[in-house]
């Protein structure tokens, strides 16, 4: 019986055993297969060519080939290799019947996993849902007992508004703050408030190379401490008791056009035109978040009243609704039919719904839940570069390149004060409400003052020598903080 090599099934010429497998091989052959797979080919059991062992044969002999010559030749080779294809067919078909199995049940699995997530996410949707609605209810069942006629045409929009991001009833209360629904008795009085002087001002907060402060907001729970965004790329926290700087927050690539300070937590957030929010630590002096809603300019940035949330609004012409805890964008809308940029955005004092100012002209009030625009107050000649609502959620102050600023009642959706200022008078991110609503400050080319019902015009400030960029009002309008382009901070009191 002749030898015959377990891979090209010819006899071979230097012929080897496997102590492994115990079949006989070509050296060649095997000696090429161990160098690739260093295993048998037989039981793929570890194989080295030490352990290959030689056999000697004197003249091995190979088997005649097959003569082709005669017609039974022929059809005893062609049976052959029928033979052999339906072999590796059966195989092939015994492969592909257990692969069909297991894809099945793969698939069975996948489409029971995808119905327990749906069934699991409807069900947490309908719990925070129905929290929120009860809420609601209360809300606006207390509200029209003693606030009649308030929001009458926004009404349907706010009633059927609800935030799904509220993951519970506690952070939901929040949505509501009563300011504004009374006048507070530490309120300072209009005569008072008539003789207010400067009585301070600073102008080392910001790099002296770039001059100008772009931006200005007050701690809520604590008015001394003030924040500031400015043309050098910064943004700083000042004590206004202390006179002194607490944090100097650097991060930002572009200037830093719009801050916010936390109302109670030690945290504030800055936009910029390097299309980012940045989210800061104020007491570790650190960036904690960058969020990347935008693929342009941001313009306007707004807190949601329960402190978890950012508003945003870009030149890409989309707002944005984002978590401040992890950065995610949790929503991203835009007016397609308008195709317009997006000046500022400021959420109404409810957290339901929120304006925002376009390069259009236009005022466009959004309804946060159902992402739809539900009302339009057309009017401005310029660009929209500032909105306020005011703290009774009554009204909307709007301020344009026009030298205008207008006042909305949003009970009847309708313009009705329009406030004439000088020629070229700039009203850039200064326009704000105090946290009563009885006053009206707005910032350009001086700071006036204003009484809300009355509107007229309690207060003139022209100390300034650049263009004014932020105004603010401290606790009880006890006093007025203003920010320019001339990098000053200064502060106004009795």
């Amino acid at each position: 019986m002749s030898l015959v090599c377990a891979i090209s099934n010819e006899v071979p010429e230097h012929p080897c055993v496997s102590p492994v497998s115990n079949q006989v091989f070509e050296r060649r052959l095997i000696e090429k297969y161990i160098a690739e797979n260093g295993a048998d080919p037989m039981n793929g059991q570890p194989l080295s060519e030490e352990q290959l062992i030689d056999i000697k044969v004197s003249h091995p002999i190979r088997p005649k080939a097959p003569s082709s010559t005669s017609i039974p030749a022929i059809l005893k080779a062609l049976q052959d290799e029928w033979d052999a294809v339906m072999l590796h067919s059966f195989t092939l078909r015994q492969q592909l019947q257990t692969t069909r199995q297991e894809l099945s049940h793969a698939l069975y699995q996948h489409d029971a996993a995808c119905r327990v997530i749906a069934r699991l996410t409807k069900e947490v949707t309908a719990a925070r849902e129905g929290e929120i609605d009860i809420y609601i209810y209360i809300y606006i069942y207390t509200h029209t007992h003693t606030h009649t006629h308030t929001h009458t045409r926004l009404c349907t929009h706010i009633i059927h508004a609800r935030i799904p991001f509220c993951p519970n009833l506690t952070s939901a209360v929040s949505l509501f703050p009563q300011r504004g629904k009374t006048v507070p008795e530490e309120l300072v009085r209009t005569e008072d408030l008539s003789k207010y002087r400067q009585v301070a001002t600073h102008a080392g907060l910001h790099s002296a190379s770039v001059p100008g402060i772009l931006s200005l907001d007050l701690c809520p729970s604590d008015t001394n401490k003030v924040l500031t965004g400015g043309a050098d790329k910064n943004v700083v926290v000042f004590d206004k008791k202390e006179e002194q700087i607490i944090a100097t927050l650097k991060g930002h690539t572009k200037k830093v056009t719009s801050v916010i300070y936390h109302p109670s937590q030690s945290v504030v957030f800055s936009a910029s035109p390097d299309s980012t929010i940045r989210v800061w630590s104020v007491t570790g002096g650190n960036c904690v978040q960058v969020v990347r809603a935008h693929e342009a300019s941001v313009t306007g940035l707004s807190l949601h009243a329960t402190g978890d949330y950012l508003l945003s609004s870009s030149e890409d012409q989309y707002w944005a609704f984002s978590d401040i805890q992890t950065g995610r964008v949790l929503t991203k809308v835009t007016d397609e039919a308008a195709g317009c940029a997006l000046t500022c955005a400021q959420f109404h004092p409810d957290g339901l719904i929120f304006g925002t100012g376009t390069a259009d002209s236009q005022i466009k009030i959004w309804d946060l839940k159902e992402r739809t625009n539900v009302a339009n107050f057309p009017g401005h000649v310029g660009p929209v570069t500032s909105i306020a609502f005011s703290e009774n959620g009554y009204y909307l102050a709007t301020g344009a390149q026009d030298s205008s600023v207008k006042l909305w009642d949003l009970r009847k959706l309708k313009n009705f004060k329009t406030i004439t200022l000088d020629n070229n008078y700039e009203v850039r991110r200064s326009l704000v409400f105090d946290q009563s609503g009885t006053y009206l400050a707005v910032g350009g080319t001086d700071i006036r003052v204003y009484i809300c019902k009355q509107w007229s015009e309690v207060l003139n400030f022209t100390e300034h020598t650049g263009v004014v960029t932020g105004v603010a009002f401290g606790e009880h309008a006890q006093f007025l903080t203003s920010t320019g382009m001339d990098r000053s901070l200064k502060f106004y009191s009795l």
